[in-house]
């Protein structure tokens, strides 16, 4: 791994943060407490719309969530700037909760939710690698297929 930056390496993937999503409800998109941010659940929100809507192994294909998944991350890595400035700041990420609307016989949430696990590597290396929770449900806010939120820690 490069001694590059977070956002460099971001850059070099072809990524850019986007804007914090708005809430959608009556919360901040994350928030700091002592060493932890925590983010809200993020959705796959692309320039303020939903990317698709569906649920994982009906409308929309495992292949499909997992790139979902990533841009979940990418939202929540824009949140947990949001609230430090710079994603140097980030120690290591602690937790990643990912939520798969879920047919009623999908059984590969922990693949979908990789695809916010290896961009989490990809942009911060080892202080990516996380503990993890994949959580098939019946239902997401706005028909989303894929929700993540995670805990990260920080200086």
């Amino acid at each position: 791994m490069s001694a590059a930056t977070p956002e460099e390496r971001l850059a070099e993937l072809g990524l850019t943060l986007p804007e914090v999503a708005t809430p959608l409800a009556a919360y901040v998109p994350a928030l700091r407490t002592g060493d932890y941010v925590y983010t809200s659940g993020q959705l796959p929100v692309v320039d303020g719309k939903l990317a698709v809507t569906g649920k994982v192994g009906a409308e929309v294909s495992a292949e499909d969530a997992k790139e979902l998944a990533r841009i979940c991350a990418l939202n929540a890595l824009a949140a947990v700037k949001s609230v430090v400035g710079d994603l140097s700041k980030v120690v290591r990420i602690v937790k990643v909760v990912g939520f798969v609307a879920s047919a009623p016989d999908f059984t590969g949430q922990p693949v979908v939710v990789n695809g916010a696990s290896e961009l989490l590597g990809e942009v911060l290396g080892d202080a990516g690698r996380h503990a993890r929770s994949a959580v098939g449900v019946a239902v997401l806010p706005l028909d989303a297929p894929v929700e993540l939120d995670l805990v990260a820690e920080v200086r």
